[in-house]
């Protein structure tokens, strides 16, 4: 898969931006993790949800993914509801391509 499936025609601005910083993270394992889950999400999150993803974003890929995958303890102010949401979508029974 090489990115994004989801149009960003019917975003705005800041939505379309974040999308796209959800696919170009720098490792591949957090493009696919951030990028599934904004195009899943992103249409339909509050301003305030998008703050939240907003900040995950500038997380350094290799401690997000080890809070996502729990080799490392989320810390307090990053375990919010929409990180909890983005830990969740995806299935850590299957491999991340699938």
């Amino acid at each position: 898969m090489s990115g994004t499936t989801r149009t960003s025609a019917d975003l705005d601005v800041r939505r379309r931006r974040t999308l796209f910083r959800a696919w170009h993270r720098g490792m591949r394992e957090m493009d696919l993790i951030m990028g599934r889950f904004a195009d899943a999400e992103i249409g339909t999150m509050s301003d305030e949800d998008l703050d939240e993803f907003e900040r995950l974003i500038e997380v350094p890929d290799r401690d997000l993914l080890s809070w996502i995958t729990g080799e490392a303890e989320t810390p307090a102010n990053y375990d919010t509801a929409v990180f909890r949401r983005l830990k969740g979508f995806h299935s850590h029974t299957s491999p991340i391509h699938v």
